[in-house]
């Protein structure tokens, strides 16, 4: 049997099973079969961008750019704050920031070289999302590769340190300038299409860095990479706010400028905020540090009967049993010599009476970790700081002949306190004297010899 066209019935479409939502969800938690909301799209983005490209090898690099050098020369930094941070400073201007401009530059460049450019301009969010996105994976790694040395560093040289402590200013603004050149390295990788951009950036940065150094002005600071000595000086309070200011305005004005041009007066706060950061800047100048009290107080051995004090500035504190021992021998052999020395102090301190300067050593060059390369230097710098006698060339009152015998003097007791023959006059005569004398005699003959150790008269020096 025939069915009318017009009657002609129809089964009905079938519709997808509709989405069963529970009456009742849990709290804080997305529905199931439904994607969760609380999972932004850029997020997502930037994990994947994390995990390849440029952005992981840029962390490595920058670990690698910092600790190779300054390994390199762990001696004459290890077991000072002052010097390990003045060391990386020098490191993460210099070699980090070009190497984290290039990387950026790279990484800007991407989506010329992909040719994906003009796609991207499709996609729904804004240009600076899309710069913001692209960008922060590098900028995450370089900070990950200066965490990274920075912790290295530090755990090397804090076991041999004395008094003081790290800056955290440094630390901020080191790490402040490394986020802040990569907007400029990708904003010129966005710019320029051409495969050499970044390592040419690079090159320019460097310079652009380190000329600065040459001047004479408090301009000199407006360049990250000025090389200062922290050593026995700390940046003023207001030091890390206005340099973060300074390099963190130039970073956010260049980012701006480009990912928000139609908008330009959001490019103004940050555009004021860079000038006023380096006008402080250029105008303060040395006054940016002051005077560590920390790392100039004296520390002290404890005083015994016979033996002179020893006093070195607090942060080579750890130093002191060493040079006890290195100049034991030469103060055994001045014990019970009247005018003899009470106490020796550091070359930094002016000495008073009946005190004596120390030798000049330096970590790297005399001290290393908290050890003195050659002890029996030291003994003789020492006996020799002793010894010497700062006098003019030239001084009318005595003639050659009499400062010839001076000299032969100050080097026969210079040697018989170190116990070694003298480098100068190998055969001295008078050194030999000296040997046979009686302990008496040559105590009460060393009491008037110390007792015009600062006259420059050969007349008042006593013969011998």
């Amino acid at each position: 049997m025939t069915t009318p066209a017009g009657s002609m019935r129809t089964a009905p479409e079938e519709s997808a099973p509709e989405e069963s939502v529970p009456q009742n969800p849990v709290p804080g938690k997305p529905s199931p079969g439904r994607p969760p909301s609380g999972k932004p799209r850029a997020l997502a983005a930037l994990r994947t961008e994390l995990r390849r490209g440029v952005a992981p090898w840029t962390g490595l690099a920058v670990a690698l750019t910092l600790l190779v050098p300054l390994g390199s020369k762990a001696a004459h930094w290890q077991g000072s704050w002052g010097e390990t941070q003045t060391e990386l400073h020098a490191a993460v201007t210099l070699l980090g920031g070009p190497l984290v401009a290039a990387a950026a530059c790279w990484q800007g460049g991407r989506e010329h070289r992909r040719r994906t450019a003009e796609l991207l301009l499709s996609v729904p969010r804004g240009r600076l999302a899309r710069v913001v996105t692209a960008m922060m994976p590098v900028v995450l790694w370089a900070a990950a590769g200066y965490l990274v040395a920075l912790a290295a560093v530090f755990a090397a040289t804090a076991p041999y340190t004395g008094a003081g402590g790290p800056s955290l200013a440094i630390v901020a603004t080191d790490l402040g300038f490394l986020l802040s050149v990569a907007p400029v390295g990708f904003v010129a990788g966005r710019l320029v299409r051409w495969r050499l951009t970044a390592p040419v950036l690079a090159a320019v940065l460097y310079v652009a860095l380190g000329a600065p150094g040459y001047l004479r002005t408090g301009a000199r600071f407006l360049s990250p990479a000025e090389q200062f000595s922290l050593e026995g000086s700390v940046p003023v309070w207001w030091f890390a706010p206005v340099l973060l200011a300074w390099t963190g305005g130039i970073g956010a004005t260049v980012l701006l400028a480009y990912a928000a041009r139609r908008r330009l007066p959001v490019v103004v706060l940050p555009l004021v905020l860079t000038v006023a950061a380096g006008t402080v800047i250029a105008r303060t100048g040395e006054d940016l540090f002051r005077d560590d009290p920390a790392t100039t107080r004296k520390v002290c051995s404890k005083a015994a009967p016979g033996t002179p004090q020893i006093c070195l500035a607090a942060p080579d504190s750890p130093v002191l049993p060493r040079v006890a021992e290195a100049l034991e021998g030469m103060f055994s052999r001045l014990e019970g010599v009247p005018g003899a020395p009470v106490r020796y102090v550091a070359p930094q301190y002016e000495p008073k009476d009946g005190e004596a300067s120390l030798a000049h050593a330096v970590r790297g060059w005399g001290i290393t970790r908290n050890r003195l390369t050659d002890p029996r230097a030291y003994a003789a710098n020492t006996a020799l700081s002793l010894t010497a006698r700062d006098c003019p060339d030239g001084e009318d009152r005595r003639t050659a002949g009499e400062a010839d015998r001076m000299e032969r003097t100050d080097d026969a007791v210079r040697s018989w306190l170190v116990d070694e023959e003298s480098p100068w006059y190998p055969e001295s005569r008078r050194l030999a004297r000296l040997e046979a004398m009686p302990d008496a005699d040559r105590r009460a003959w060393l009491g008037r010899y110390l007792a015009t150790r600062k006259s420059c008269t050969p007349a008042e020096v006593p013969a011998l």
